[in-house]
């Protein structure tokens, strides 16, 4: 399947990109997508690594480790949103 992976605030700038397409297994979950990206290493392993706090939103919900991925879902990965 294919997703659509967007990123946000410092991880866009830090990663240097705003957006990817990926493709990953039918049965792929938000872990899967995860570890797939931790394991390009450096600035990934570090900004996506458990105790770093960001969020993951798939199709615009709030998302958990076990959330299933679906064909062209989007995935969004940002920093936690603070202020008032």
């Amino acid at each position: 399947m294919n997703i659509n992976v967007l990123y946000f605030a410092r991880l866009r700038e830090v990663f240097g990109i705003g957006s990817e397409t990926l493709t990953l297994p039918d049965d792929a979950r938000v872990d899967t997508l995860l570890e797939l990206l931790r394991r390009r290493g450096d600035v990934w392993a570090d900004n996506l690594a458990p105790q770093r706090a960001f969020r993951v939103a798939v199709n615009q919900d709030v998302a958990n480790a076990d959330t299933p991925l679906s064909d062209r879902a989007e995935v969004a990965i940002f920093p936690p949103v603070t202020g008032g």
